[in-house]
């Protein structure tokens, strides 16, 4: 589960399996699988990187072996820096 911000300023938490693809048209917008609709203040780097964050927590010892991930607009998640 990720907290997310929706544009009133209120905190929502969303569960990150159930996010089928996320928008930027021009706010953040997350579709679930059931096909709900969520506008959001945080953007998709900011989303992607708090859920890259909630799944190392929930397998601390494999992700003490993973490499840092690195997260850009442009090329989406990499392994290494640039």
């Amino acid at each position: 589960m990720i907290q997310l911000t929706r544009l009133n300023g209120k905190s929502i938490v969303v569960n990150s399996d159930l996010i089928e693809f996320i928008e930027n048209a021009p706010d953040t917008v997350i579709t679930l699988i059931t096909g709900e609709k969520v506008v959001v203040a945080e953007t998709t780097d900011e989303i992607l990187s708090r859920i890259v964050l909630f799944r190392r927590r929930l397998l601390p010892a494999t992700s003490a072996t993973l490499p840092p991930v690195v997260l850009s607009s442009q090329n989406g998640l990499r392994d290494e820096p640039e």
